[in-house]
């Protein structure tokens, strides 16, 4: 019998879970009409009953309403179970979903929303992640128009319940508004944008304190909205009048430099799918091996111009969002510094590459040792060291944004930047990532400028004891929320690898990097571009000058 919930093609085999929802419908069809039967189902039964239920919903659109009834008289676990069947259904066969069940899925989701169902802001969560970074086809946009609505829709409920899925909700379309106000010309987006930017101002001016939760990332996001009239005046509020907000504690725009982001948002701009592909990536494929995975990954998630900007959201996520085991580090399965290197070589578009840079380094700029965690700084740091010298471009360009951003990022506070480079290097050398700066300060090939900036970091160097793993490292919890107070204003020989601290692999400065013709790391820009990389990050719309956004500035 086909199935009613998901379109496959003739050669595919069936898929274990549908089949086994479609199953239990087939089975207890004729329980699940009127009059239902009396009796307590035991734990199968109802197992099976709540599948039959689920399969029911989806693909019964005129019975829907009859099938939420019986689920209403026999539920004993406010919901969870049926909203786990929902959520696998989400994460495993939302791409294949006939557009019917879609609607259905919608719908079924507010109902579970009515009833403040157990788990429902997961089942949110995953619904946010079905909805892909540039990609403008009917379908994602009907899913974007369906869920802003949604938390709209049910604004109050969702406030007074699992506030949580508000701000996971805010990172999506705050970075989803920074690639559909990019498109002009597409009339059918006018609504949605409108939609979002509704939601959007709602969240930062009624909710500011959950706003919060998502840390410095936060502000990542919103300078890509610079040029949206709406979010200029929040720029100019969170910069000059921080108290419009009117959230305790809150004075000065530095309290978010100084919050960490949690990984759970960086995977909202992730489909599970792709995420599943650059696990596999990053955990079993060898160094060399990786060109056929990463072709095919281009040809599913980055196949048009406008997808992109994913880029950004892989690279925030493989920093942040994935974090390899010891034993994968010391293995030779490619590093994550090599996965970016060749990201950043895909970038076509300049302020997708800028953006793509800043992603890479944004921890490095607040980095403090008791908050944030040395596994998101460390790909940026490799992959500077190991393109040493064969990629020197790579090296060049990356610590000339670094110090760029350190100069001009926020000039008022200037100096918490500078502190939080400094400490991010310090502790880089104190974990054994790299053994110490002479790596580069003492490669020939780097600019003069470049290696005086890198001597007055003076970074500390501190052994540490072989015993201890980077694996261990305490990774800090969002849920616990404080907000802290406002801060005041020559090339060497050739040597094989070695293994810090951490047990970490490091390879000398002068080792060439063994990658395919694939990842060769080519760098467009020349060692001594300065203008042309500054006025990148002028396009950031955040380079400001006497309490004065660059509000003038635009893409």
């Amino acid at each position: 019998m086909a199935s009613k919930l998901i379109g496959t093609a003739p050669h595919e085999a069936e898929n274990p879970y549908e089949l086994s929802i479609r199953q239990a419908f087939d089975a207890l069809e004729s329980k699940l009409r009127p009059p239902f039967a009396l009796t307590v189902p035991n734990p199968q039964e109802y197992m099976q009953l709540n599948r039959a239920i689920l399969y029911g919903v989806l693909c019964e659109p005129h019975f829907a309403k009859v099938h939420i009834k019986h689920l209403h008289a026999i539920v004993t676990d406010g919901y969870a179970l049926f909203v786990s069947l929902l959520v696998k259904v989400v994460k495993e066969l939302y791409v294949k979903l006939f557009d019917s069940v879609k609607n259905q899925l919608i719908w079924v989701t507010k109902e579970m929303i009515n009833v403040s169902a157990v788990g429902f802001d997961g089942l949110l969560v995953s619904l946010l992640r079905q909805i892909v970074g540039g990609d403008f086809s009917d379908g994602n946009l009907w899913l974007c128009f369906e869920l802003v609505c949604l938390f709209l829709g049910k604004w109050d409920c969702l406030l007074e319940e699992e506030p949580l899925v508000l701000s996971s909700a805010l990172y999506t379309f705050l970075r989803l508004l920074a690639d559909h106000c990019r498109l002009f010309t597409n009339s059918k987006l006018d609504v949605l944008k409108r939609l979002e930017i509704d939601f959007c101002i709602k969240m930062l001016r009624e909710q500011f304190q959950l706003c919060l939760k998502m840390g410095r990332d936060l502000i990542r996001l919103l300078q890509d909205l610079v040029h949206v009239p709406v979010f200029r005046a929040i720029w100019k509020d969170l910069v000059l009048n921080p108290s419009e907000f009117k959230t305790p504690g809150f004075s000065d725009i530095s309290q978010l430099y100084h919050l960490r982001t949690s990984s759970r948002y960086f995977l909202t701009r992730i489909t599970p799918e792709m995420e599943t592909q650059l696990r596999f990536l990053l955990t079993h494929v060898k160094l060399g091996s990786q060109k056929r995975y990463q072709a095919w990954f281009v040809k599913k998630f980055l196949f048009v111009p406008e997808r992109e900007t994913l880029i950004v959201d892989i690279i925030r996520f493989i920093c942040c969002g994935h974090h390899p085991s010891n034993e994968i580090i010391q293995s030779d399965i490619i590093p994550r510094w090599a996965v970016i290197g060749w990201l950043l070589k895909s970038c076509q578009k300049n302020y997708v590459e800028t953006n793509a840079k800043l992603a890479l380094f944004y921890d490095c700029l607040f980095f403090d040792e008791s908050v944030d965690n040395i596994m998101n700084i460390e790909p940026a740091m490799l992959l500077m060291v190991c393109s040493i010298p064969r990629y020197i471009d790579m090296t060049h360009t990356l610590l000339d944004f670094l110090f760029l951003l350190v100069d001009n990022y926020d000039v008022d506070r200037k100096d918490i930047i500078a502190r939080g480079v400094k400490s991010a290097f310090a502790t880089l050398v104190h974990k054994g990532v790299v053994q110490s700066l002479d790596v580069l300060v003492s490669c020939k090939t780097l600019s003069p400028y470049l290696k005086e900036r890198l001597r007055k970091i003076q970074v500390l160097e501190v052994r540490v004891p072989n015993e201890l793993h980077l694996l261990h490292i305490s990774q800090h919890s969002m849920e616990t929320f404080n907000l802290p107070s406002p801060t005041p204003c020559s090339e060497t020989e050739r040597q094989p690898a070695r293994t810090g601290e951490y047990g970490l692999q490091i390879k000398s400065a002068d080792e060439p990097i063994p990658v395919s013709d694939d990842l060769v790391i080519a760098c467009r820009s020349s060692p001594n571009n300065g203008v042309t990389i500054e006025s990148a990050v002028q396009n950031l719309g955040y380079l400001r000058n006497s309490n004065k956004l660059a509000l003038s500035k635009t893409w």
